[in-house]
């Protein structure tokens, strides 16, 4: 990771163990009462995915990218407490004003997904592909889940960032300008949309870091449209194609509506196919008394038959997904930031280097250019 953690400043930041002590309503009441203090000067930030303890502080819901562009839009805020993972915060510290301070409450919260690809591998991997193709005509994407320099990697080598929700659009921005494509760092979402383009799989070898070349043959490297990076969400990876058909047994008529970073053989037994907002909508949007399987995180998906009991909504597993990394934020970590925060010892504060921010803005910038 290359952004770093500012050190508060001589007046002794609150240690955080007492936290785990305090009752949980005493520590939500002081939530309460910081964010009524600071008003407008402060944003807290909830990824779907956040538990409901926290997500009931959150100013602004959505994922990762929404809302790092809703903070950049506030003109009054001074802080923002993102209550996320570690490149979420680093999304937004480097969409917001030089002057607002990012916060992430727990600095172990980060991403399994974002680890598996770091500069050192994929920059080792564009100069062993330099080897047997033309970099040139090689256009890097990277998901926006993933780490600030290779965001910035990106938009130094022409690149750009996309979103679950506009996967395709950039993808065919980038077939506009050059060849092949290095997707990082899932697989899944890269297959998932290349295909619905009508690449082939023969097309979209998967380049293992840990293997030469990949894992792969020079001929394959020559006859690619998409290397897909070996990487995957943890927790759409724990659905399965036999869980859609159990549900479809249980329930006949139900909607199987699942994630894009899911595997493909899930994507293909599935319904309808989204990013997290689509989710959201198309299940906001579906008639009372239709009945859904709902292949995303769990947190998630129970806040949607809680917000919507008029329609019978199914988690896609029988086990328990929930994103581990996520589920660090809790209300004691809360707390603890945002009274640092008040007594002038903000604490984790992320902040990405200036190089690095400035071509991370240039791959996000190109994004959001895309229609």
């Amino acid at each position: 990771m290359v952004s770093a953690i500012v050190p508060a400043s001589d007046l002794h930041p609150l240690p955080f163990a007492p936290y785990r002590d305090v009752p949980t309503v005493e520590l939500e009441e002081r939530i309460r009462a910081i964010k009524g203090e600071w008003s407008d000067r402060l944003l807290i930030l909830g990824h779907h995915y956040q538990q409901d303890e926290v997500i009931q502080f959150a100013d602004l819901r959505g994922d990762s990218y929404k809302l790092s562009q809703l903070a950049a839009q506030s003109q009054t805020c001074r802080a923002i407490v993102f209550c996320g993972v570690h490149f979420m915060a680093e999304t937004a510290d480097i969409l917001t004003r030089p002057e607002v301070d990012v916060i992430l409450p727990d600095m172990a919260a980060g991403c399994s997904m974002a680890d598996m690809a770091d500069l050192d591998a994929v920059e080792a991997a564009w100069s062993d592909l330099g080897e047997y193709i033309d970099t040139d005509d090689l256009m890097p994407v990277t998901y926006i889940n993933s780490t600030a320099d290779l965001k910035g990697f990106c938009g130094r080598h022409g690149g750009i960032v996309c979103t679950s929700s506009n996967a395709r659009a950039v993808l065919e921005w980038a077939f506009a300008q050059r060849r092949r494509v290095l997707f990082f760092p899932d697989q899944h979402l890269g297959r998932n949309t290349a295909r619905t383009m009508g690449v082939s799989l023969s097309q979209m070898p998967v380049w293992d870091p840990r293997e030469p070349l990949g894992g792969n043959s020079p001929d394959a490297l020559r006859a690619s449209r998409v290397l897909l990076w070996k990487g995957h969400c943890s927790v759409h990876q724990m659905f399965r194609p036999e869980h859609v058909a159990q549900f479809r047994q249980r329930f006949p008529g139900i909607q199987v509506l699942v994630h894009p970073e899911c595997t493909m053989s899930v994507v293909d037994a599935a319904d309808l196919v989204g990013s997290t907002e689509f989710i959201l909508k198309t299940v906001a949007e579906a008639p009372a008394g239709s009945t859904w399987a709902v292949g995303t995180e769990l947190h998630l998906v129970n806040r949607l038959a809680q917000e919507h009991p008029d329609k019978a909504i199914h988690f896609l597993s029988p086990m328990v997904c929930m994103c581990a990394t996520m589920y660090r934020i809790d209300v004691p970590h809360l707390a603890w930031s945002l009274e640092n925060l008040a007594q002038g010892t903000p604490v984790n504060i992320i902040k990405v280097p200036e190089d690095t921010a400035n071509w991370a803005r240039v791959a996000l910038k190109r994004m959001l250019e895309v229609k």
